[in-house]
């Protein structure tokens, strides 16, 4: 069997890897001759990397990694040439292409999440915000790399941040119409969930840290770290949100005729009145693919190939090992990356115990050291018995790699009651 990942990122590299536990992959990349990780793997399996397009690319599976080719239809593409592919079709996908359509689907399945309205005129949009008590949160409406959402407290820089999307000035088409919803209090937690349209496998839930700098400071990033598990998310509230959250999305999307089989993603907000929705993917979150995908030591590719054919069979269970990854970002991340830049270390700090450096944004140059391409380099993963272990050999292993400039943070997996 021969696995085929779509994407270039850090998650897709932590799919190359957790795939390759069991079958041959090749990850379809733009420049591939240049990727850093190819080659064999331990178990005897390797990683191959292609820059064909995916529909040129012989494979047994495919696994879709990013939102934008599941939102432009790639999915339905591969389906009509016979493949397996594991992501929804531009059906299922307008969930994340467009937040709005999120949210009036939230609604229709009467799941909880927060008050909001959808506004494509600026006035109409100032008049619902002063309705809110705040904080406040903008999103623009289709894809902004995890970077279109403003929370604040400030009604003055909710109305500036209106204008500069609505105008096109900050997004685009893709902030031309905005949602803006009343802000939600609580601790986040993103719960992603396998499945074939009908029947439902939770992977390992996972805590994300979206904001640049320490203490949840600094702009909206695609994702500067994260953990699995969850101390403060009990398996109770897991079946909690299975049973009025997830269960009512896929019930809504099959009265739409929609057939979804792949990954949905679900963000929470732990209130006190619950659960609460905060946004909706239709892929592996990233980073917290990196943290999740080592805790299902089963037959990967087999559990996605059984979700991708509509016949989703296995029960796998989490490894009890914890697993933190760090994000190291690029100078001038994430509004104006600077990129070329040199990283050392890499060898010394894969061949620490219970740690993966997982590529993000490099290539190998023509004199064969390896060079930031963009945002988010790498993620630094470490494992062990507890989140204790596994942050300190995470931090370890960052403290070996160096890029001139890098950014990352230092509060990943802290202890709960220093988070607090």
């Amino acid at each position: 069997m021969r696995a085929l990942v779509v994407g270039s990122g850090a998650r897709e590299h932590a799919l190359a890897l957790a795939l390759a536990r069991t079958v041959d992959v090749v990850v379809q990349r733009p420049e591939a001759e240049r990727c850093p990780f190819v080659g064999p793997v331990p178990g005897g399996q390797r990683i191959d990397a292609s820059s064909e397009p995916p529909e040129a690319i012989e494979a047994d599976l495919v696994v879709v990694g990013p939102e934008e080719p599941l939102v432009a239809g790639l999915a339905d593409r591969l389906r009509a040439l016979g493949r397996l592919v594991l992501g929804p079709g531009a059906a299922g996908a307008v969930l994340e292409g467009s937040k709005a359509a999120m949210k009036r689907l939230l609604a229709e399945a009467k799941v909880p999440t927060a008050r909001f309205g959808i506004f494509d005129d600026l006035a109409e949009a100032k008049a619902f915000l002063r309705e809110l008590p705040g904080p406040f949160v903008v999103k623009t409406d289709g894809l902004a790399a995890g970077k279109g959402v403003l929370v604040t407290e400030d009604p003055a820089e909710a109305e500036a941040d209106l204008a500069a999307k609505l105008s096109g000035a900050a997004f685009g088409d893709a902030g031309r119409t905005v949602v803006v919803e009343e802000g939600l209090s609580g601790r986040e937690v993103s719960l992603m969930v396998l499945t074939d349209g009908t029947r439902v496998v939770p992977l390992p839930p996972a805590r994300d840290a979206k904001r640049l700098l320490d203490g949840d400071q600094g702009p909206n990033t695609g994702g500067m770290g994260a953990y699995s598990p969850v101390p403060d998310f009990e398996h109770r509230t897991q079946d909690q949100v299975l049973d009025q959250i997830v269960e009512p999305i896929l019930a809504a999307l099959r009265r739409r005729a929609v057939d979804y089989r792949g990954v949905l993603y679900v963000g929470l907000m732990l209130t006190v009145d619950g659960p609460m929705v905060l946004e909706l993917n239709v892929r592996l979150g990233d980073p917290e693919a990196q943290v999740v995908l080592p805790r299902v030591p089963e037959d990967l590719a087999g559990l996605f190939a059984e979700a991708a054919s509509g016949r989703l069979r296995s029960d796998p269970r989490p490894s009890p090992d914890a697993a933190v990854g760090v994000v190291l970002a690029a100078p001038g991340y994430p509004r104006a990356p600077e990129t070329g830049g040199v990283l050392e270390g890499l060898e010394e700090a894969a061949a620490l115990p219970g740690v993966t450096v997982l590529h993000g944004a490099t290539a190998r140059g023509d004199d064969g050291r390896v060079r930031a391409t963009g945002g988010r380099v790498l993620t630094l993963v470490g494992q062990g018995p507890d989140l204790g272990q596994a942050r300190a050999r995470a931090y370890e292993a960052l403290a070996t790699v160096h890029l001139p400039g890098g950014q990352w943070r230092t509060d990943i997996a802290r202890p709960e009651e220093e988070d607090r």
